[in-house]
């Protein structure tokens, strides 16, 4: 059977080229030995008109063709200085096309920064965009409104997580991804050829085949080019008016979410860990104005987050190994809301509809089931015993929900629920909060299983592990298969779910090391080289959802519920409930009519009321109530057809033919440019040099993490003390510090014992801490008397010489020889001409290593403290933020009244 690979886009740079009717974008691959023409009409004032040009240039071709447009469109024949064709812009996508009252508006990219590689497939963050009016001042019929939309489109910042590739689908998991590349293509391959790749043909004449020059047959690729899955896709609707009439190469569709990647090193072999989440664009919203669910099941703030483990020691889909892991965070899937007119820090919950059949849910869960398969397992982390009911409310309501749901699938497919009140554990001291989740991650990874694409490995047959055989999951005869996917929520879906998210993926995460073969046991321990990357991983994906959704970053994070956190931290935390509650009073509102409009959720006309003439945006998310449901679902057989017939495994990975409606299959060449990922990822055509590489530049676990004392062990799976870490405190660069270590590698003390590098997490008791001592009486030499009564020697003075003569055939009390004294001079000269970068470095370890306390106190020593001074203002503005906080808010001023007047003029009027 031949073998299959995703396509790669053909344009991967292009050049917006502007005459008076038209604009001419030129699009070209990387390595620019293929080009196509996108001709956009400028006279129409406000209709978009593009014509698509079948033929692919070659570099030649596309000179000649914008000689002839420029010398065309000059205003003098023969005049050189006036030129007809101006390059306007250099760009690396389209985002989309755009129209709010006037005429049509065309995004592109123009700055770009590589982020991951996944086979070498590059994944690209978007740094900064451009928006370019189309038609022509001539024909442009303005309005006073424009300039208003235009300024609350731009206000999604496009430079702001939001990432593409030009080869690999960032809209589905790597599950279905491999998947597709599994599946036989034979009966989907046949069909005729379409009038464009007729054209294609006929290009591809001058071209040969080195295979047929031998005699021998061409070696054919099914390439592949599938659907996206949209409610990922940000830009979807920016697409619509042109999908249907351009080349699939031109539209590149983007995600939203956080993309992240560090690289972990085991004894020199690579190991890429890479986590990538994607925000759903359907109920999509900031955090009080979006809650709960729609009518079509969308909950808000959902994002899917997956983790790719893999070997890159070998980059090939087919010949390397790959793992990943997916959990989903989303809103309660209910009708709930909270009412943000009061000011309070926490308003109260309401339901705003009565759903006895549970049919927002079933909606839902249908999607999950197409989408992951089953089970489906629920973590509330809501609490459930309150003084006054707000979060108990929706436990209340989902439970049931659940229950009502469960009774009509079948029993080997219900939906687990497990309630657990995260934030009531974290206040009590006989519980350990971690230790609570990493059970519950334990039997859910157990359950779900995670994906592989090779089989297991033959040691793990013959030393087996008891938690390896009770892995769950789907089990083919190439690896394994994720069957169903833990759903994490508590309100607001940001720190607690971020939290248990982590010790699943922690969990999750030592079951694909063993798959792989990098580690002995499916376990890992906090304060391990390994798990400080992937913490850090984890806190900058929290960071980065939370601004998206609540306006600021983490407030509560892995180190405070392991409760190591540094009482820095405690200030930390009250600043970013300040910043989240600032956000979600004053700036949200704008942030979500921006987050409408440019998912085109709602889109200007004339007569329409303007966007921010709406009370509300509830009918624009809630498109069923404006209209009577002719096809209403069944509340029993609440689930899509077929959907059933498949699980466990997910209907969206199986090939059946409504499947592969969504995938193209194209017969090609192997060695075809559009499939050839080698020539796509490592570019032999350009000069790169080392240090610009972004293997070098990203995170890496030996240079950033592992400890710069010799004689530490170098694994990643060590477990450290919490100051042990390759960091640097003092502020110098990683390549400062590498100068500096291979330069005092000579003075450095010799490697502490087994005991120093102990742990000192949570985990100990306090029994075993106390008899280790401290870290200087353990790291001191004990002498051993000897019992002939020589008490003053110790037994390292015992016979050196004889020591030293056994293993190296040399007596060092002897001097060496003039001849081996003048081979070291000439040794020691070769190395002062090779380094003489580093020998006139002059290093002042003064300057480098300060002892000099460093506090705020002015007093501060064992006898006495003197407290720093705190001015009135901020006496105030704390007093100001407790009593909100216990339900007294205070009088508003004359400056709170100002600014409350300010905001509503700007708004409203």
């Amino acid at each position: 059977m031949p073998q299959t690979a995703a396509i790669i886009s053909g344009i991967q740079r292009m050049v917006l080229y502007e005459t008076r009717a038209r604009y001419f974008l030129v699009g070209s691959n990387h390595a620019e030995t293929k080009h196509r023409v996108l001709k956009i009409d400028r006279t129409e004032p406000k209709d978009l008109v593009i014509i698509d040009d079948k033929h692919v240039y070659n570099q030649q071709e596309v000179r000649e063709l914008l000689g002839r447009l420029d010398l065309g469109n000059r205003t003098k024949m023969g005049q050189k200085g006036s030129s007809g064709l101006s390059r306007a812009v250099l760009a690396y996508g389209i985002v989309g096309f755009v129209r709010f009252l006037e005429g049509y508006y065309i995004v592109l990219i123009t700055k770009r920064r590589k982020m991951a590689d996944i086979g070498g497939h590059s994944i690209y963050k978007i740094e900064d965009t451009t928006m370019i009016y189309i038609p022509n001042d001539s024909v442009r019929v303005s309005h006073p409104d424009e300039a208003r939309y235009v300024r609350i489109f731009q206000n999604v910042d496009l430079s702001s997580n939001f990432y593409f590739s030009y080869s690999y689908d960032l809209s589905h998991s790597l599950q279905y991804n491999l998947t597709l590349l599994q599946r036989p293509y034979e009966p989907w391959s046949a069909a005729a050829p379409s009038a464009e790749e007729e054209v294609h043909a006929q290009g591809k004449q001058d071209s040969f085949d080195i295979f047929e020059d031998e005699g021998l047959p061409t070696q054919v690729v099914y390439g592949l080019r599938n659907e996206p899955y949209y409610k990922y896709v940000w830009n979807g609707k920016l697409f619509e008016r042109v999908k249907d009439i351009v080349h699939p190469d031109w539209l590149m569709y983007i995600i939203h979410g956080f993309c992240g990647q560090s690289k972990l090193l085991i004894y020199g072999r690579p190991v890429h860990i890479t986590l990538i989440a994607r925000r759903s664009s359907k109920f999509a919203g900031t955090r009080f104005l979006k809650r709960g669910a729609n009518c079509e099941g969308d909950v808000a703030n959902e994002v899917e987050t997956e983790q790719i483990v893999h070997d890159a020691s070998i980059m090939s889909f087919t010949a390397g190994s790959y793992s990943s892991y997916v959990q989903v965070r989303g809103s309660v899937p209910l009708y709930w809301s909270q009412d943000i007119s009061t000011m309070m820090p926490k308003p109260p919950i309401r339901l705003d509809q009565a759903d006895p059949y549970a049919n927002i849910a079933a909606l839902h869960f249908d999607q999950m089931l197409q989408r992951f398969g089953s089970p489906i397992i629920i973590l509330n982390l809501v609490k459930k015993r309150e003084k006054r009911k707000h979060e108990k409310i929706l436990s209340e309501e989902l439970y049931p929900a659940v229950i009502n749901l469960n009774q009509f699938l079948p029993p080997d497919h219900r939906i687990d629920y497990i309630a657990w009140d995260m934030a009531r554990y974290t206040k009590s001291k006989l519980c350990n909060v971690l230790d609570r989740l990493s059970m519950i991650a334990e039997n859910v990874v157990k359950r779900t299983g995670f994906f592989i694409n090779r089989s297991d490995f033959y040691c793990h047959t013959l030393r087996p592990d008891d938690r390896w055989r009770d892995v769950g999951g789907s089990v083919t005869s190439t690896g394994r298969l994720q069957t169903g996917v833990l759903r994490t929520n508590c309100v607001d879906c940001l720190d607690r779910t971020n939290t248990a998210q982590f010790m699943v993926g922690k969990c999750a995460l030592a079951y694909q090391l063993y798959a792989l073969g990098m580690i002995d046991k499916p376990k890992l321990q906090f304060d391990t080289d390994c798990v400080r990357l992937f913490e850090e991983l984890y806190e900058d994906h929290g960071d980065t959802l939370s601004l998206q959704y609540g306006g600021s970053q983490l407030v509560h994070r892995v180190k405070t519920y392991r409760k190591i956190a540094p009482w820095t931290q405690h200030s930390k935390d009250i600043m970013q409930t300040l910043s989240r509650y600032y956000s979600n009073a004053f700036s949200d509102a704008d942030r979500q009519d921006a987050i409408n409009l440019f998912l085109q959720v709602y889109q200007p006309f004339d007569g329409k009321p303007h966007l921010w003439e709406l009370p509300t945006d509830f009918y624009l998310h809630q498109k069923s109530t404006m209209a009577l449901q002719h096809n209403r679902r069944s509340y029993t057989l609440w689930w899509s057809e077929g959907v059933l017939t498949y699980l466990p495994v997910p209907y969206d990975e199986v090939a059946c033919e409504e499947t592969m409606k969504t995938i193209k299959v194209k017969r090609m060449n192997q060695f075809d440019e559009s499939v050839d990922i080698y020539t796509e990822f490592f570019k032999p055509y350009e000069i790169t040099s080392f240090d610009e590489t972004f293997c070098i530049s990203k995170t890496n676990s030996a240079r950033e993490l592992m400890p710069k004392t010799l004689g530490v062990d170098p694994s990643p799976f060590t477990v450290r003390k919490p100051e042990e870490t390759g960091k640097s405190v003092l502020g110098k660069s990683s390549k400062e510090e590498t100068v500096l270590q291979r330069k005092t590698a000579a003075s450095a003390p010799p490697p502490p014992s087994e005991e120093a590098i102990s742990s000192t997490s949570e985990d100990d008791s306090e029994e075993d801490r106390d008899d280790e001592g401290p870290v200087s009486q353990r790291s001191t030499p004990i002498k051993l008397l000897i019992e002939s009564g020589e008490s003053s020697r110790t037994q390292e003075e015992i016979q050196p010489q004889q020591v030293m003569k056994e293993p190296y055939g040399h007596n060092l009390a002897e001097c060496p020889a003039e001849e081996d004294l003048l081979i070291y001079e000439r040794f020691a000269h070769l190395g002062e001409n090779q380094h003489t970068v580093e020998k006139t470095e002059r290093i002042n370890l003064a300057n480098i290593i300060s002892l000099e306390p460093v506090s705020r106190f002015k007093d501060d020593s064992i006898y006495a403290v003197s407290l720093p001074q705190v001015d009135r203002r901020s006496h105030e503005m704390f007093e100001s933020h407790v009593m909100t906080g216990q339900g007294q808010v205070r009088a508003l001023c004359r400056e709170d009244m100002m600014m409350y007047r300010e905001y509503v003029k700007n708004r409203y009027m």
